[in-house]
């Protein structure tokens, strides 16, 4: 893996309707992500797992999949970060952020809660997205596999607690 800082844009669109309520926040795409074109796409990231595990749901396999269980249960998914310079993967490594139009989201949606999936995603929208939408993000431990102090089972109950 290069240790070199790379600017990188997001590439693809949030994942959201008119029926959207709850906004989950990423920080960036993983360099998985990057690849695949879609939201958590790293094999060991717990997302999906997570959201098929509370709503009773098969977990998703390809993107259609993933994008009907986020639409059927009032979901949007997106990243803060449109564009930055970033390590490989490395949240800690994200500098010279310019944010999503998160504002613009929320301006022509029902969302009316944001979820940050983790603390840099959290950290980030408080800083450059909340001045303008005056909804504060509830931060939940991150799904990413490097949160390994958070087993499965207990980052669905806390999760399942902010979403259903």
């Amino acid at each position: 893996m290069s240790s070199e800082y790379h600017t990188v844009r997001h590439t693809f669109e949030p994942v959201w309707n008119a029926s959207s309520e709850i906004l989950i926040l990423g920080t960036f795409p993983s360099v998985k992500s990057r690849e695949q074109r879609f939201y958590y796409g790293h094999p060991q990231n717990r997302f999906w797992k997570l959201l098929a595990h509370i709503y009773g749901e098969p977990v998703p396999g390809d993107i259609e999949e993933k994008t009907a269980l986020i639409l059927k249960h009032r979901l949007a998914v997106w990243d803060v970060i449109d564009q930055c310079d970033i390590i490989g993967s490395s949240d800690s490594s994200i500098r010279n952020v310019v944010p999503s139009d998160i504002p613009g989201l929320l301006e022509k949606s029902r969302i009316h809660t944001v979820i940050a999936n983790g603390a840099r995603a959290y950290e980030l929208y408080q800083r450059h997205q909340y001045p303008e939408t005056g909804i504060m993000a509830r931060k939940l431990p991150s799904t990413s596999p490097a949160n390994a102090a958070w087993p499965l089972e207990r980052l669905t109950d806390v999760w399942r607690e902010a979403l259903l």
